[in-house]
């Protein structure tokens, strides 16, 4: 990972963007941590990295394996079957 200070950031964005697509990019305000560029090598990773960011998504996670763990979930094959009847 590499450090840079937030105004060398701002004088050279697209340099950190460049960067930050083999690396991770740490950016400083005053010597301190203050935020991160992160490259993406697939265009869809954005949306993945969001989705673990995201406290709302991990809950809906976290109750769905819950409620598979306590036999109330359906499997595939139910899935397949009711949506298979809805679209005929």
């Amino acid at each position: 990972m590499m450090r840079v200070p937030l105004n060398q950031v701002k004088d050279s964005l697209s340099k950190y963007l460049r960067l930050a697509e083999t690396e991770d990019v740490i950016i400083t305000r005053h010597g301190v941590p203050a935020g991160i560029l992160i490259g993406f090598t697939d265009p869809d990773e954005w949306w993945e990295e969001l989705l673990l960011r995201d406290a709302t998504f991990q809950e809906r996670i976290a109750q769905a394996r819950q409620s598979l763990k306590n036999g109330q979930g359906r499997s595939i094959e139910q899935l397949k079957e009711k949506y298979a009847t809805e679209t005929s």
